[in-house]
């Protein structure tokens, strides 16, 4: 339990109700352990003794102790659901807050499906297990207590029968609960996969169905689930033991009172009402061992889920600022990687990238040519401090940019990613998305610079259009130019464009260069690109193979010098001449 008592914190704003509800369970409780000896008293004295008068106000008495215990038990549910659902959403908040903070280096290892589990199902755990605490945790120890008092008051003389059926029962209940708890974490385990399964599928289901290989992510979706169902069963299936079992106990418990009990009554040393009452206590102490015994698995699944939500919100960035970290910042944009190496997943023995070594002098436009895989991106990726250098470091106006606050860095920085990634909302809610205060004016100057303006018109809400999710109603194209756009707007000092021109065709890449280039005036810009003729215009180009810098220079230096690029030239030029002749 120590992953929940962790969690325990989320409960302190509602503690008002977290008290509320366990007062109010007492009085139910109270109310119901009143109920055999009111029985008792009705067989005992009122009927034994043909008293009806006792009779109606004994019964007159248990409806209103029965009206009172409901009150406390409606009661008790309205402060737990109010203390539970208040938990559930703050800990959901922070944990949605969490993985904001977190590194890309944490989220590739936390994983998109893993984390959707958490917020969902893992949270879900851990709201119910709120509501099992302040209600059934409280109502089953206090029914247990109270009847094994009260049978010991009503009968001392059957109350051994307490000695032999509790430690049995607890002993089964034990090794039931040992057995399960792993078996839930592997559940949990499973589900996780499940939605890992999914999470891929429906954001590739274009390239499912481009493929043609429905059939295949049907067939790997039915062996996960089936691997769930697997799971889940054999989890259950230890569960389901514990109700037979204890309904074995509990008729062996009453037998056994009924045999004892109806001797002393032919001896005369015990009354009936007396044994009817006693068989209600003990049935109440029986039945409370068997719920404790389901609320302990429910509780051990619960804990499980608190240990995955603990990891997240234990997780510490990967990306950290120093103490002393700049947070006001306003350099030139001089940009420099001084013997930078880098490796995922702290693989020093296969690095991405390999001692570089160049310098962005402010307003030059540094472009990046290379095959796939050999670290553009990746190279990119290192200037916002999205990933921290293995080795060397990078620098902006002789700062280092671990040095530098990381928020104050990026507001610096305009990034255009690879994948243009849109949120659902109106077109100019994404273009604004990195300046919501932006003007009208200043949002359709963005647009027309990254040549947007023209589709957008078109549509019948014009920049009030909604994107779908993911921005499935647009084209890749048009995704490229709206997020070019939504870079444009931020004004940054250092300008980062990581092929995000690749699904515009010549014509509209021209364009936008041409509007780029009166853009980077006065500002450092980073460009990767795939096609030679967005790369000729750039003050100074790398050529990356294999994560190291094999060429360096303008476009006629590199075409004088560098096979590689020649080849490359080369290879471009001549599809270009072909696809146009």
């Amino acid at each position: 339990m120590q992953a929940t008592r962790k969690l325990s914190r989320f409960l302190k704003p509602y503690w008002h109700w977290a008290i509320l509800a366990p007062l109010t369970m007492i009085l139910e409780v109270s109310m119901d352990l009143m109920q055999p000896r009111f029985l008792q008293r009705i067989i005992d004295q009122g009927i034994a003794h043909a008293n009806m008068a006792l009779v109606i106000q004994t019964g007159i008495l248990m409806a209103v102790v029965a009206i009172i215990g409901l009150g406390g038990g409606v009661a008790c549910t309205i402060f737990t659901v109010l203390a539970a659902q208040g938990c559930g959403a703050d800990l959901r908040s922070t944990l949605f807050g969490k993985v904001q903070t977190l590194s890309f280096g944490n989220l590739d290892k936390l994983e998109t499906g893993k984390l959707i589990t958490r917020l969902t199902n893992d949270v879900n755990q851990a709201q119910e297990l709120v509501m099992i605490l302040l209600r059934t945790m409280v109502r089953v120890p206090l029914l247990l207590v109270g009847s094994l008092i009260m049978g010991v008051l009503t009968s001392p003389q059957l109350s051994l029968l307490f000695v032999v059926l509790i430690p049995v029962t607890l002993l089964a209940l034990i090794w039931i609960i040992n057995r399960s708890f792993p078996m839930f974490s592997q559940v949990q385990a499973r589900l996780d996969a499940l939605n890992t399964v999914m999470q891929e599928n429906l954001a590739g289901v274009r390239v499912v169905k481009a493929f043609v290989r429905a059939k295949h992510e049907i067939q790997r979706f039915r062996r996960t689930n089936d691997n769930l169902m697997e799971q889940n069963i054999t989890a259950v299936r230890t569960v389901a033991v514990t109700m037979p079992f204890m309904m074995v106990a509990l008729n062996i418990g009453v037998v056994a009172a009924l045999w004892l009990g109806g001797v002393r009554v032919k001896a005369g040393g015990m009354q009936v009402g007396q044994v009817i009452a006693f068989i209600n206590y003990l049935m109440q102490t029986l039945m409370s061992l068997t719920m404790a015994s389901m609320l302990t698995m429910r509780v051990s699944r619960a804990e499980a889920s608190a240990h995955r939500i603990l990891e997240v919100l234990d997780s510490e960035p990967e990306i950290k600022n120093s103490p002393t970290a700049l947070t006001a910042f306003s350099g030139r944009g001089r940009v420099t990687f001084e013997d930078v190496s880098f490796s995922y997943n702290d693989d020093s023995f296969d690095p991405v990238l390999k001692q570089l070594n160049f310098v962005a002098e402010p307003g030059q436009t540094i472009a990046f040519l290379g095959a796939t895989g050999s670290g553009k991106s990746t190279l990119i990726n290192l200037i916002p401090r999205f990933y921290d250098v293995t080795g060397g470091r990078v620098t902006i106006d002789n700062v280092d940019i671990r040095d530098i606050d990381e928020h104050t860095l990026r507001s610096k920085i305009g990034i255009a990613l690879q994948e243009s990634v849109l949120f659902t909302g109106t077109i100019r809610d994404n273009i604004r998305y990195g300046r919501p205060d932006a003007s009208e004016e200043e949002v359709l100057a963005a647009a027309k610079m990254a040549q947007a303006h023209d589709f957008i018109s078109h549509f019948p809400n014009g920049y009030d259009a909604i994107v779908g999710q993911r921005g499935v109603n647009l084209s890749v194209g048009q995704k490229q130019r709206i997020a070019i756009a939504r870079v444009l707007l931020t004004q940054p000092d250092v300008l980062i464009l990581d092929d995000s021109t690749s699904a515009v065709d010549v014509e509209t890449e021209a364009k936008i260069q041409a509007a780029l280039l009166r853009l980077r005036q006065g500002r450092t810009s980073f460009v990767v690109a795939q096609r030679i003729s967005t790369v000729l215009t750039a003050d100074k180009i790398l050529v990356l193979d294999d994560g190291r810098i094999v060429g360096e220079g303008d476009h006629h230096a590199l075409l004088a010098s560098n096979a590689i690029y020649r080849e490359i030239y080369a290879s471009q030029m001549e599809t270009g001449a072909s696809n146009h002749g």
